[in-house]
């Protein structure tokens, strides 16, 4: 009787596992299923989201998908009483706030001060964002923090290193996803040494993003629930907006945080959020100390100093350059501070695009109070769901580059000081703090993405 007893208990232990693999197998093999039917879903477009849409993207799905996010239908109501707030501050013309506000958006600058304030108020009270954590660095998890690129690691450092308020302790309260893929990382680190043409293939950042996305896309049910309306990419690198070019479908629903907002090439505004350029130099935010010249000592009418790059620089330099010391066009200076006292003396500061749309001098020239002059095409302009670009820069045509100084020397005094008193006042919201602060160019690029958020019902 012992020995039957024994033999039976070996059985059993023998089929234990053999039962625990089958069903880890079931488990495993069931959400890269439910990728595949998920992705085939068709979602209508998003309305455009200036200064706030009420109108929502059902991306809504199956009862069980619903309950497997467990809170997801907590957050849809938090939302909800969100997008109400915002509409009733809208309604009233006046804001509420759970404490007392140290900064209160005023003036022409604001599509609508009070829709933004009461909106920035709401994201402040509940905007949770979790950051996977699957993969290592450097290809993610690590972004440049200085340069060019350097929002793109600003950002990524923000969010990751446990201070920010906005940060999901857990993805189930989490009301976005964030994919921490760094395009500047995976350029640095895969793509060096180009030797040849064929080294600027684009298919070793597709297959990394997509295997990344994979993995999340397998692990969790978040991205299947809303094919990836909630989630986000945030990049400053020319080449970003080519993470979703390899399989469109697949990525339609994904926001795109992006410096090379080109509307010509798939950037889409009402989806998409435009992230400024910003140069900063090793050990500081910056880019430089807010400051510049009163108006009565900016002597320099117009200025721009950089690389002949792209269509509009060397239309810009073949007209202007070395010919008027009123319009300066010169190249790259040498000396960093050089340029931005340069900056600091005149009244209006160029700033076409290059190769690519976006260029730091916009964020340049504002921390300086320099009045920026945009010679661009096709860009969406940072933050423009709640500034009136109109209301504190100039815009100046390609075709009428030949007219520059026509043109600002047409501004009459009041309308520059009026121009100059604006970019003052709109400067916090291209500061750079960390921890980010209220307002700040942080919190702006949180609030975009807040804003896309109401717009999207899962």
């Amino acid at each position: 009787m012992a020995a039957a007893e024994q033999k039976t208990s070996h059985v059993i232990l023998t089929l234990i596992p053999i039962f625990l693999l089958l069903l880890y197998a079931l488990f495993a093999a069931s959400p890269f299923l439910d990728r595949k039917l998920s992705v085939a879903a068709t979602v209508p477009a998003a309305a455009p989201p200036p200064p706030l849409t009420t109108e929502k993207i059902d991306v809504s799905s199956s009862d069980s998908r619903r309950n497997a996010s467990g809170g997801l239908e907590k957050i849809e109501e938090e939302l909800a009483r969100a997008r109400a707030a915002i509409r009733e501050a809208i309604r009233s013309r006046s804001y509420r706030s759970y404490k007392e506000e140290e900064f209160v958006p005023s003036g022409p600058v604001y599509r609508n001060p009070t829709a933004f304030q009461q909106s920035h108020i709401e994201m402040v009270k509940r905007f949770k964002i979790w950051t996977y954590r699957e993969g290592e660095r450097p290809l993610v998890h690590r972004a440049p923090m200085t340069n060019i690129y350097s929002i793109e690691g600003q950002f990524l450092d923000e969010m990751e290193s446990g201070k920010s308020p906005f940060r999901a302790q857990t993805p189930d309260e989490a009301h976005m996803f964030y994919i921490p893929v760094s395009v500047a990382s995976i350029i640095h680190f895969i793509y060096q040494p180009v030797l040849t043409k064929k080294d600027y293939d684009r298919g070793r950042l597709h297959r990394i993003v997509d295997d990344y996305v994979g993995i999340v896309a397998g692990k969790y049910p978040y991205w299947n629930r809303s094919q990836g309306a909630d989630h986000f990419v945030v990049s400053c690198h020319d080449w970003a907006p080519d993470v979703s070019k390899d399989n469109p479908k697949f990525y339609s629903k994904l926001i795109r945080v992006l410096c090379n907002a080109n509307t010509s090439e798939g950037f889409r505004p009402a989806r998409d959020a435009s992230l400024p350029e910003v140069f900063l130099d090793y050990g500081r935010l910056g880019p430089v100390e807010p400051g510049g010249s009163d108006p009565s000592n900016r002597t320099t009418l117009a200025f721009f100093s950089g690389g002949i790059h792209g269509h509009i620089r060397r239309l810009l330099f073949e007209r202007w350059h070395g010919k008027d010391r009123d319009v300066q066009v010169i190249e790259r200076l040498p000396d960093r501070s050089i340029y931005m006292s340069r900056m600091a003396r005149a009244k209006f500061c160029l700033c076409p695009s290059g190769h690519e749309v976006a260029s730091p001098r916009i964020v340049e020239a504002i921390s300086v109070g320099c009045v920026p002059v945009l010679i661009s095409r096709n860009y969406s302009l940072p933050f423009g769901e709640v500034l009136d670009w109109s209301e504190f820069t100039v815009t100046v045509t390609v075709e009428r580059i030949g007219e520059i100084k026509a043109i600002l020397g047409g501004v009459s005094e009041e309308r520059y000081l009026e121009l100059f008193r604006r970019v003052k006042g709109v400067r916090r919201h291209f500061a750079v703090n960390r921890p980010a602060r209220p307002y700040d160019l942080l919190h702006m690029v949180l609030h975009s993405l807040w804003l896309r958020r109401l717009n999207v019902r899962l």
